[in-house]
């Protein structure tokens, strides 16, 4: 089964930490319907115009792997309307070329670019998108003595 035509089921649901602690992440039909969304709207818009491979560092989250990693209690990725992508893992453009497009050729609730240094490099990329309602929100998160920041662009 695929989320879409570059994005495999493994590959959405895939979790270190869900492995090593033996919580499930697999998602309901609804949370599915999100992804696919996502997955059509944003990710494959952005993996064909580079047409490079783009890698996903987290999609789908259950609440149980939600909690493990202390993510947001309201986090998107539980719903299925998340995806984090890192380019820096492939090398071919940075996580700032995948921002810099998503912001200026998709529609989207929420983009932001986390941790990612002056040259483009490092960190990665977080969008998400919903049904309805999509706020066309641009963050940027840097790290402050531990701390993530958020700044509205």
């Amino acid at each position: 089964m695929s989320i879409s035509k570059h994005i495999s089921y493994a590959e959405s649901i895939r979790s270190e930490q869900a492995k090593r602690l033996g919580i499930s992440n697999e998602p309901d039909a609804g949370q599915l319907v999100r992804m696919k969304l996502v997955a059509e709207r944003v990710f494959e818009s952005a993996r064909e115009y580079f047409n490079v491979p783009i890698y996903i560092s987290s999609f789908f989250r259950s609440d149980a792997l939600n909690e493990a990693l202390n993510g947001a209690p309201r986090s998107q990725h539980k719903k299925g309307e998340a995806i984090d992508m890192d380019c820096d893992v492939y090398g071919e453009i940075t996580n700032k070329e995948l921002f810099d497009y998503i912001n200026e050729n998709c529609y989207f609730d929420q983009l932001i670019l986390e941790n990612v240094s002056e040259d483009g490099t490092g960190g990665w990329v977080h969008v998400s998108y919903k049904k309805e309602g999509n706020r066309n929100e641009v963050l940027v998160m840097t790290k402050i003595d531990g701390k993530s920041i958020y700044t509205k662009l």
